[in-house]
């Protein structure tokens, strides 16, 4: 009995054609290597797929990404408001277009115009009404400090940061668009810096 070669052996011209064989002699050729551990080429596809980051800084970009804004007697500064909602400005850019009608939904407050001591009660409820965290932030000079109306009548409010705590002033008067525009940009890097998990009380338990 005469003896093949042992490639005969593997596949026949008559069990396989030849490209069938080529396509495992390809395969053969291919893989002469091991495959490397999953745990060395998974970890660089969780690098290049997923952006890794802390808690904090989640959670921050979410909140100062998307404020909604209750608005408190806007008075002269009004104007500027409406301007820096609209098209030239265009405020949507960072995540604030919607204006809420009820506090509770809102978690920025953006005060202005002259507040007497008769309304400051109601200033001060409208912000405990508003979720956690929330802030707040003073456009105009009678915001601020009372502007033009603090010296002339015992009724003002010498600014709005006798009754509630401000955040962010936003001199002028009225402010321009830009200005509001540049404040609420303050008040985003202030909210990033925010630290809403405490490790040491959770180390602690």
């Amino acid at each position: 009995m005469e003896i093949k070669p042992a490639r005969q052996y593997i596949y026949s011209d008559i069990e396989l054609d030849r490209e069938e064989g080529q396509v495992i002699e390809d395969l053969k050729a291919k893989s002469q290597e091991p495959i490397p551990d999953p745990d060395r080429w998974l970890d660089e596809e969780v690098e290049q797929n997923i952006l890794l980051t802390s808690v904090d800084a989640l959670i921050n970009w979410g909140r100062r990404s998307s404020l909604w804004t209750a608005i408190c007697f806007p008075a002269c500064c009004a104007f500027e408001m409406i301007a820096a909602n609209g098209p030239r400005f265009d405020l949507a850019r960072f995540g604030m277009e919607i204006l809420r009608a009820s506090p509770r939904q809102a978690d920025l407050m953006i005060t202005a115009g002259t507040l007497t001591w008769k309304m400051a009660p109601n200033v001060r409820r409208i912000y405990n009404q508003m979720a956690e965290p929330k802030w707040v932030i003073a456009m105009g000079a009678c915001a601020i400090s009372g502007g033009i109306f603090a010296s002339a009548s015992y009724a003002v409010v010498p600014g709005y940061n006798r009754i509630i705590p401000v955040d962010v002033y936003v001199p002028g008067c009225p402010p321009r668009p830009e200005a509001l525009i540049y404040g609420i940009q303050m008040l985003q890097k202030k909210i990033a810096r925010r630290k809403n998990i405490d490790v040491r009380k959770i180390l602690q338990r």
